[in-house]
């Protein structure tokens, strides 16, 4: 597995869930909602694929 991005979109990560207030420095409830959220993109983007997969079939 690859898991190396850009700088670019590494800065914007850490700087969408920095906290100053966290005693480990990010936001852990922002941190889990950015991560459900794409996980749930990914979800339908999946169930679009499949439902076109099955159109050609």
């Amino acid at each position: 597995m690859n898991f190396e991005i850009d700088q670019k979109t590494y800065d914007t990560i850490a700087s969408a869930i920095h906290s100053d207030e966290s005693p480990v420095g990010i936001d852990a409830k922002k941190t889990h909602i950015l991560i459900l959220n794409k996980l749930q993109e990914l979800s339908d983007r999946l169930e679009r694929i499949e439902q076109q997969m099955l159109k050609v079939s």
